[in-house]
């Protein structure tokens, strides 16, 4: 008879620890869904760039455009023969349309897309719309493959954020929850079609700010989703690296001389680079028409520079594919990445929808080949391959520029195969950090986690929890009133009270153990209805308050004061039978102490 009792509670433990461990494991769980659904998106995004570029650049230009060596058209070339001045007309039809879309259905799909993602985690609860990734999705595309110079990761990264965003409110799941998802959603984006898991997991965590922070808490949600939606990209386009490149090596330490010169140049550079688009950005919103027309005013500039620099537009892949192998002169190579500034403000700070990364990489490493090809006359001996600059600028001038030394010099190396100059890549990347402008290409990244909003809380428990109840009994000794004994009559007890501005008492057993609270609005109600000569002792009004002890934090005092919807506290000396009262501390005791801490600290 004993078993069946036995089975039961055996049964009821058991499904409560599962419970528990699908609630603290959910987000890994969910992370699995998401990333096959970020990946898929990913697939989806790219067929549509190469299509839209199949259709605008291919079939009405003639304008064949070379990619990265890893990756292949998926579209056979037209016949149409190169007929330049339609680089005047196919960027402004692309701007014409990609406008129409983004102001019409999704407004907030315009720009880079990663500062939108930004913007969402930090002031708007992660909350993104669901036709949010299905526009940009097509915009990107079109502004992109149409000529417009700007990269996959804004897009992409907006697409992953937007489907982990909308899987996490489908679930009903907590803000904080849905932060994590819609970030990890962001990372198997950048991850998957950028060819690389590994940084696209740490991205996320460090693109929220500007100086050395990170969200750790996005590690290892992001890890997983980047990691699968990178193997869901790969079902369908194959293994690999972005780029192919030949096998440079960091040979000698005197080397740094030269790559510390090249961090200087990328990091002047990417501070213009940022001057530069948030300035044509402005002139944009100034600029007195319609917001659907602007994205068709700069295609249109994008492509008077691409008349005479076909190299400035659409993604420029192709053209790092070429400064890897040293086809490109010292000219052309600074020509490229003086348009490609150019090119990519007109095309994405007017209301086009693209990314800056690819654009930043492209940007930088043209820069770098043009550095190394420079200091090889200088120092041919410690120059011995200025293409191996190419790769060291693409790391450096968006760790400059984006504020993310850490995650570029990992995706540069994977998108590139290249593991033999992370040396060079960690010191220029690094420096480059350190010298960036005030304004980076990010507008909404924050300076640090004490500057977001959904951590003041966390700064404020974190402040609490070093202080305990005792230092604050110490500072409102002197204020606080002797607990008053259960056998007063109520006059004694009104005498009393009069004497002291407060609203809760502590009152205490003829041994001088804990008793209760009183409260003065019971007081008050005692006297209007029975009389300050009534038979009403000071037992016949006390109420249970909660308690804490003298040796708990002041977080743990607030933490009880939230769940017991009270407003003060009653200190106990110990543990035991009969214990007996030390004090009360109400919040704002609690808050008088945590301002007092601040200002210390100042």
């Amino acid at each position: 008879m004993k078993l069946v009792p036995m089975i039961a509670q055996i049964r009821k433990k058991f499904i409560k620890n599962v419970k528990r461990w699908l609630q603290v494991r959910r987000l890994l769980l969910l992370a699995i869904p998401t990333g096959i659904i970020a990946g898929l998106g990913s697939v989806f995004f790219f067929v549509a760039l190469d299509f839209a570029r199949h259709i605008f650049l291919d079939y009405l230009a003639g304008y064949r455009p070379e990619g990265p060596g890893g990756e292949q058209p998926l579209f056979p070339p037209t016949d149409t023969p190169f007929i330049r001045w339609m680089l005047l007309v196919v960027p402004t039809i692309g701007g014409i349309i990609s406008g129409w879309l983004i102001y019409t259905f999704a407004p907030e799909a315009e720009g880079h897309g990663t500062d939108a993602a930004l913007e969402s985690y930090h002031f708007k609860d992660a909350t993104i719309r669901a036709r949010v990734p299905l526009v940009k999705t097509i915009a990107s595309a079109i502004t992109i493959g149409s000529g417009g110079s700007g990269g996959r990761e804004g897009p992409i990264a907006q697409i992953g954020a937007g489907f982990g965003s909308i899987i996490a409110q489908k679930l009903h799941l907590s803000t904080q929850e849905r932060r994590i998802l819609m970030m990890a959603g962001m990372s198997a984006g950048i991850g998957s079609i950028f060819h690389a898991p590994l940084a696209g997991a740490i991205f996320a965590a460090e693109i929220l700010y500007r100086d050395i922070d990170m969200e750790y808490e996005l590690l290892v949600p992001s890890a997983i989703t980047s990691v699968i939606a990178y193997c869901v990209f790969s079902l369908f386009f194959g293994f690999g690296t972005l780029f192919e490149t030949p096998p440079y090596v960091f040979h000698h330490s005197s080397e740094i001389l030269p790559y510390t010169i090249l961090a200087v140049a990328v990091a002047y550079a990417a501070r213009f680079y940022a001057r530069v688009f948030y300035f044509i950005r402005d002139l944009f919103l100034k600029l007195p028409v319609i917001n659907h027309i602007k994205p068709a005013i700069g295609g249109l500039l994008t492509g008077i520079i691409g008349y005479y620099l076909p190299g400035a537009i659409y993604t420029g892949y192709g053209v790092l594919q070429q400064a890897f192998e040293g086809k490109l002169l010292l000219t052309t190579l600074l020509l490229v990445a003086f348009g490609k500034i150019f090119t990519t403000a007109f095309s994405i700070a007017s209301g086009g929808s693209g990314g800056v990364f690819g654009p930043s990489v492209v940007i930088g490493g043209t820069l770098g080949g043009a550095v190394g090809l420079l200091l090889q006359k200088v120092w041919p001996a410690l120059v011995p391959n200025p293409e191996a600059y190419v790769i060291v600028g693409m790391a450096g001038f968006f760790a400059s520029a984006a504020s993310t030394p850490f995650s570029t010099v990992i995706m540069v190396s994977e998108m590139t195969g290249n593991y033999e100059l992370l040396l060079p890549a960690v010191w220029v990347s690094t420096l480059a950090f350190l010298l960036k402008g005030k304004k980076g290409i990010y507008e909404k990244q924050l300076t640090t986690r004490f500057d977001t909003p959904i951590h003041h809380g966390d700064f404020l428990l974190g402040i609490l929890a070093q202080l305990t109840v005792h230092e604050v009994l110490k500072r409102i000794k002197e204020q606080q009133p002797e607990p008053i004994p259960e056998n007063w009559t109520l006059r004694e007890l009104v005498s009393f009270m009069s004497k002291y501005p407060a609203s809760a008492f502590v009152v205490v057993h003829e041994d001088g153990s804990y008793a209760g609270v009183i409260m003065a609005q019971a007081v008050r109600h005692a006297v209007t209805f029975q009389g300050l000569d009534s038979d009403v002792k000071v037992r016949d009004l006390v109420e249970e308050r909660p308690t804490i002890y003298p040796w708990n934090s002041l977080a743990t005092a607030l933490k009880k004061m939230a769940e017991e919807k009270t407003d003060e506290l009653v200190v106990l000396s110990d543990r035991t039978d009969k214990p007996v009262p030390r004090g009360l501390i109400t919040r704002s005791d609690i808050l008088k102490a945590y301002d007092k801490a601040i200002y210390s600290t100042l």
